[in-house]
């Protein structure tokens, strides 16, 4: 009699357990098919330490983080994003925050006596480029000689590509691909500029097809500043490069000959 009482009471027991995991299942899949935060945390509040609580917790913070983030996209500003990585140091956007604020460094990266090709006003070369190659100096002017006869030398006109030759090597210039596009400029090391470019030819294959990029380090007073830049460009194709990325709200920076 008693082991039938026994085996009784166990027998309930097993039941209720397995009635009360199938109800806990059911509202996980409930609680997983709705998927926003509040859902996520009812379930929790009425299973604070169940089977499925860790995955609750998880997700509840992945879904505020990817909140905050398109947050942070949205109002795009140095503010809002380095907010971002103070609220979430090691998240699944970090990486992408602290390139974004690493990239408003673009707007001051080039001083207004720098030009384009990131050689100062003074003639010096940035760190890491490439110093720019010497014109060759005019010859000198032979000493004057009387002529040997009264007779007048012919007199030739100019052509008219000699008549203009600013205009004639600026349209040399156009042609021949000297435009360029800089998408980002990084304080952390070429490792970043590198690794943005690999982020950007990955999400836009076709409008960066066949582009070679190149980092450039520049020095300064704050540190060195490492910048990605695609050079040799048509103007037609720097310019519809960085109408795209500024359309979605990536970096860009035309740089003109």
């Amino acid at each position: 009699m008693v082991i039938k009482q026994v085996l009784l009471v166990l027998s309930v027991t097993a039941a209720l357990a397995l009635s009360g995991c199938s109800r806990q299942q059911s509202d996980w899949e409930k609680t997983r098919a709705t998927n926003t935060t509040d859902a996520y945390e009812l379930f929790l509040k009425k299973y604070p330490s169940g089977e499925f609580s860790s995955q609750a917790q998880a997700r509840v913070k992945e879904l505020y983080e990817e909140r905050d983030w398109q947050k942070a996209r949205d109002t795009d500003t140095l503010d809002a994003y380095q907010g971002f990585l103070k609220q979430y140091p090691e998240g699944k956007w970090t990486e992408e925050a602290r390139i974004r604020v690493e990239n408003f460094t673009l707007a001051s990266a080039p001083p207004n006596g720098t030009p384009s090709n990131g050689t100062p006003s003074n003639g010096t070369p940035a760190s890491g480029e490439a110093a720019p190659t010497p014109e060759a100096a005019p010859p000198k002017p032979a000493a004057a000689m009387k002529p040997a006869t009264a007779m007048k030398p012919a007199v030739q006109k100019p052509s008219a590509a000699a008549k203009t030759p600013a205009a004639a090597d600026h349209a040399s210039r156009k042609s021949a691909g000297s435009y360029g596009v800089q998408l980002g400029a990084f304080k952390s090391g070429a490792d970043a500029a590198n690794h943005r470019w690999a982020k950007l030819d990955q999400e836009y294959p076709k409008l960066l097809s066949g582009l070679s990029p190149t980092v450039s380090q520049k020095k300064g007073s704050s540190g060195s500043l490492y910048r990605l830049q695609v050079a040799n460009l048509s103007e037609k194709r720097a310019s519809a490069i960085c109408k795209t990325l500024k359309a979605h709200k990536e970096a860009c920076v035309l740089m003109r000959p």
